[in-house]
């Protein structure tokens, strides 16, 4: 698991790789995480938007944006967590991934939460030793 806190909001995330959806032959890669996003502040916050930046093994980038999570722009109170899984399909057989959420609090105010980089690497990723 990776664990990041930014403005008292904690982010952890749980990657796994789908053998059943995945077909390493044709280099099609499919990894599921599970994203807790935890409020340990005194103020009630919303999840505006997301973006992603995924690096696959061959330095090529790929940015994901949106409204919300997963179709949602949630409300979280202090003392209170919101949970979500959601999916990434790549031609390669690891990558890291990234990004941050796009926050409101109570009075309107915005401001960005870190979401901890993480790796995606599939069971047939062989790592090459120089």
């Amino acid at each position: 698991m990776y664990s990041k806190i930014t403005h008292d909001i904690r982010v952890t995330v749980e990657p796994y790789y789908i053998e059943e959806e995945s077909i390493p032959a044709d280099n099609h890669h499919f990894w599921a995480y599970h994203v807790r996003i935890e409020n340990l502040g005194k103020k009630k916050v919303q999840l505006k938007t997301r973006s992603w930046e995924i690096t696959d093994s061959e330095g090529l980038k790929h940015t994901v944006q949106g409204d919300g999570v997963v179709g949602q722009q949630p409300e979280i109170e202090p003392g209170k967590m919101y949970e979500y899984t959601s999916g990434v399909p790549l031609n390669t057989q690891s990558a890291i991934m990234e990004g941050k959420y796009s926050m409101n609090d109570e009075e309107g105010l915005s401001f960005d939460i870190e979401i901890p980089a993480f790796s995606l690497d599939s069971p047939y990723y062989y790592k090459k030793l120089h």
